[in-house]
Parts: structure tokens; C-alpha cells; sequence
């Protein structure tokens, strides 16, 4: 049976910075100057939910926080610090993901995601030319686990559940796509997409 297999980004497809893997704001305050904790206080807590939903734009609102958390640094430079440091691709999900397609599955990312980000990913990674398509959550206008990405989501795709699999390294997302009737992975480090595909 062909099955659509949803695959999360961060922490599944894309694991940090290229170099090493570390998470992408590790040597921030070194290389730009910004306090990783002044950047969560006065940015991403305040701002990011908002954000990543669509409700709010991500330029102007880095902007308006980084007059006061780093006034030295333009929006558009930490943004393209940011992507950048947060593109590694785990080759071995994406060539797992191919092969999936070669079998005549169907392959979209789901992933809670702001718009310039999500077309970093699909245009900048080339990722579009990997899949079948994306949902991210500020184009929905909801994020997992929210039910309503989930039931954008089976609208759009028109499947049964039951053909549906989601590959998440968060556990809530998983558990709530699992109430929502599709399957779920629950991704952890030294996995491989065939043998979890397989435990189904």
C-alpha cells in the first residue's frame, strides 16, 4: 500500500551546524556578539510563537528586538548566521527519503517553520527537488502539536490515516498524531527510516 510519510526537519532531517552538528547558536555570543539568553529573553519567548504560527513577520521582529539586545547586528545578518549554522543534512534520512519515493511513495515535510525559513529549506537546501511537498506551520497558521495542523494537513492530503506516517523527534507531536489517527514515529538518535518504517 502506498503510504505518505510526513517528515519533521529539525532534529530528523536537519541535525545543527554543518561543520559539526552542534546546535546553531553555539558559539553566538562569539562570533556576533549577541547573549544566548538575551536572544531567548527578548526575541524567541516573547516573539517566536507568534512567528512560527504566521501571525507575526520575522524581519520586523528581530529587528525591533535587536535594537536593544544587539544593536550592532542587522536582522538580516543574524538571520543568514542562523540558517546557515542550522543546515546540516543527515544525508542518510534524505537518501532513505528518496528511496521511499523510488518505491512510489509519497514524501512532504511537516515541521513547524517560519515562511523565510521554510523557502531556506526548500529552495536554499534544495529540498524541493527531495519531496513532494511541504506543511509548515506558518503557512497553516498552527504548529504540532495543535490538532488544527494535523487536520490541515489530512485535508490537504486527502488520505486515510492509516497511510499516513509521521516521523517526529518530538514526543508530543507524535502522540498527537497518533490521536489523530495516522501513524508515528517517535524519532531518537541511531534510528534508521527503513527499520522504523518497519515496526509498523
Amino acid at each position: 500500500m502506498q503510504k505518505t510519510i510526513l517528515m519533521d526537519v529539525d532534529g530528523v532531517l536537519v541535525t545543527g551546524r554543518p561543520q559539526d552538528g552542534a546546535h546553531l547558536f553555539t558559539d553566538l555570543e562569539v562570533d556576533l556578539g549577541i547573549s544566548l539568553e538575551a536572544l531567548q529573553s527578548g526575541f524567541f519567548r516573547p516573539s517566536w510563537s507568534a512567528i512560527v504560527t504566521g501571525q507575526k513577520k520575522l524581519v520586523p521582529e528581530l529587528t525591533e528586538a535587536l535594537k536593544t539586545i544587539a544593536p550592532h547586528v542587522s536582522a538580516q545578518t543574524l538571520i543568514d548566521y542562523w540558517f546557515k549554522n542550522d543546515s546540516r543534512l543527515d544525508t542518510q534520512v534524505r537518501d532513505a527519503m528518496r528511496e521511499l519515493r523510488a518505491a512510489a511513495h509519497l514524501v512532504y515535510l511537516a515541521t513547524n517553520q517560519e515562511h523565510l525559513r521554510a523557502r531556506y529549506l526548500m529552495e536554499t537546501l534544495a529540498l524541493g527537488a527531495e519531496v513532494d511537498g511541504i506543511f509548515y506551520s506558518a503557512a497553516i497558521g498552527h504548529k504540532k502539536p495543535s490538532p488544527e495542523f494535523y487536520a490541515h494537513v489530512g485535508r490537504a492530503l486527502a488520505s486515510k490515516g492509516d497511510s499516513i506516517v509521521l516521523i517526529d523527534d518530538t514526543e508530543a507531536n507524535v502522540l498527537a498524531a497518533r490521536a489523530h489517527g495516522w501513524s508515528a514515529i517517535h524519532w531518537l538518535p541511531g534510528m534508521t527510516i527503513p527499520a522504523a518504517l518497519a515496526t509498523l
